[in-house]
């Protein structure tokens, strides 16, 4: 049950993550010298470390830019 909840999540995470990039307000964070702000990268981050990326990108999604 859990990991379904987790695979449904990290599926939410690209079409939102394309929504937002289309009207120009992509989700970015900068971790150091990197920025994640590309969709693909949201959910590879998201699948692999989802308790620290899906927080975050839920973070990043509401910050101003």
């Amino acid at each position: 049950m859990a990991i379904a909840v987790l695979v449904i999540l990290d599926l939410w995470v690209y079409p939102d993550a394309c929504s937002r990039a289309r009207q120009n307000e992509p989700v970015a964070v900068r971790l150091g010298g990197f920025t994640i702000d590309a969709p693909r990268v949201w959910v590879a981050f998201c699948v692999v470390l989802f308790v620290i990326f899906f927080p975050l990108y839920l973070a990043a999604r509401r910050a101003p830019q």
